[in-house]
């Protein structure tokens, strides 16, 4: 038997291979036993379909929470706007590095630059999820935005069911490693749990099959 693996190695794992352009494959088991197979190998892409509409969105300093490789934190480096990547992960923070990303191994809920002064935080391809509660974690985006700023978040379809607890991730067919605190959090779901953290909806859309929405300070 594989001995299991703690969930950062195991992002380090995925990372590092699919940053060196070989297959790899990541699962996700929900908190009720379901699991969902990611496609890790896009997160490494220049670019994915609905990036576009999430980009022009972010029109002064940014924040990339959970930045992954960096493709976005990159993209928008690329196109002139001031952008920081952040991520747990030693592999992701290295790959955004490599493609020109200014990127920093941090935690979400440690002390970071810019407190309170950020004009747009990001949080997609699931990044809702981090640390297991939404509420929580959009709490802390509140306290890093600026008076004025947009906090731009990705989300899971309309009636998909919204979930937080623990997951484990696995990687090929490797056993499942430690519990990961995880979250789903659907579109539908996403007023009262903004509203709760201090925030507001202001803006809602869709493109290439992703689910997004706006949120401001309240």
């Amino acid at each position: 038997m594989t001995l299991a693996m703690s969930h950062p190695d195991v992002f380090d794992a995925v990372l590092g291979r699919a940053g060196a352009g070989l297959p790899v494959s990541l699962t996700i088991r929900d908190d009720l036993g379901g699991e969902h197979a990611i496609d890790a190998a896009a997160w490494c892409r220049a670019q994915l379909p609905g990036d576009r509409g999430l980009l022009a969105r972010c029109t002064g300093p940014t924040l990339d929470i959970g930045c992954g490789p960096g493709r976005l934190t990159s993209a928008l480096t690329r196109i002139g706007r001031p952008a920081l990547g952040i991520d747990v992960s030693a592999s992701a923070v290295r790959l955004a590095r490599a493609r020109g990303a200014s990127a920093l191994r941090r935690d979400v809920f440690a002390p970071l630059p810019g407190h309170g002064r950020w004009r747009h935080l990001l949080l997609a391809d699931g990044n809702i999820g981090i640390g297991g509660d939404p509420r929580r974690l959009l709490h802390r985006c509140r306290d890093l935005l600026a008076a004025d700023g947009r906090a731009h978040v990705e989300l899971a379809p309309p009636g998909t069911r919204s979930w937080a607890g623990d997951a484990r991730i696995r990687d090929g067919a490797d056993d499942p490693g430690t519990p990961l605190s995880w979250a789903v959090l659907a579109a539908g779901d996403l007023a009262p749990v903004a509203g709760a953290a201090g925030l507001r909806v202001l803006d809602e859309w869709t493109e290439a099959g992703r689910w997004f929405a706006t949120l401001s300070p309240a």
